[in-house]
């Protein structure tokens, strides 16, 4: 209960940042906007490009963990899956406080649970976010991007959102942990602690979802109410 309330939170924090004390929008917003969405990335920090499309790939790796999650939910995690693609944690943030936990995959894997829990799927992520890691950090500008975020609303809550995207992963790491029977907290803390680059290589190197099957969980002997 006490890590939903933080969540929650952190949540409404987080909103409330982004709209009422983060840096105005600039008049060239939308403009940028356009021009990253569309590859039209000429005269732009690549510091912003590798941040933008890094934070589409994000999403990318909690699909591969939250669609698996989501098995056991009463919430649809495709519907957040889906949002954050466009907004980020302010969408996984509620899925992250309405779940219960979920150590346990019933039932048989869909193609796109399949894909989602390949190996290759993930190494396939880890390169693409590599990549633009690489192509950000050794060619762009960081006094430009130092000043960017600390005039646009954009630039600067697109960042915020990044390092929250960082910090929330562990929060659905040890179910899927256990869903595929490791145990080592030594795994779990490398990953948690290498901001993006230990999700990726999790997910590249994770062995496949264990099934449980219906009758397995209900021959699980039951808490003697009192």
């Amino acid at each position: 209960m006490l890590r939903k309330v933080a969540l929650v939170l952190l949540w409404v924090g987080f909103v409330s940042y982004a709209f009422l004390l983060a840096p105005p929008d600039r008049p060239d917003t939308l403009d940028l906007i356009k021009n990253l969405a569309t590859g039209q990335i000429q005269g732009i920090n690549p510091l912003i490009v590798g941040l933008f499309n890094i934070m589409g790939v994000w999403p990318l790796i909690y699909s591969c963990v939250l669609f698996l999650d989501g098995r056991g939910q009463k919430i649809p995690a495709w519907f957040f899956a889906s949002a954050s693609f466009g907004v980020g944690a302010f969408a996984l943030l509620p899925y992250l406080f309405l779940r219960q936990p979920n150590p346990t995959f019933v039932g048989q894997k869909s193609w796109l649970l399949r894909i989602l829990d390949s190996r290759w799927t993930g190494a396939l992520i880890g390169l693409g976010a590599i990549a633009l890691l690489t192509y950000g950090l050794t060619q762009g500008n960081w006094g430009d991007f130092i000043q960017q975020w600390q005039t646009s609303r954009f630039i600067h809550v697109m960042s915020l959102d990044f390092c929250l995207l960082c910090l929330l992963f562990p929060t659905l790491l040890k179910d899927d942990m256990t869903r595929r029977g490791l145990s080592d907290g030594k795994i779990f803390w490398a990953v948690s602690l290498l901001p993006l680059i230990g999700p990726i290589v999790y997910l590249s190197l994770r062995p496949p979802t264990i099934a449980a099957s219906e009758a397995t969980l209900n021959q699980q002997p039951t808490a003697i109410k009192g």
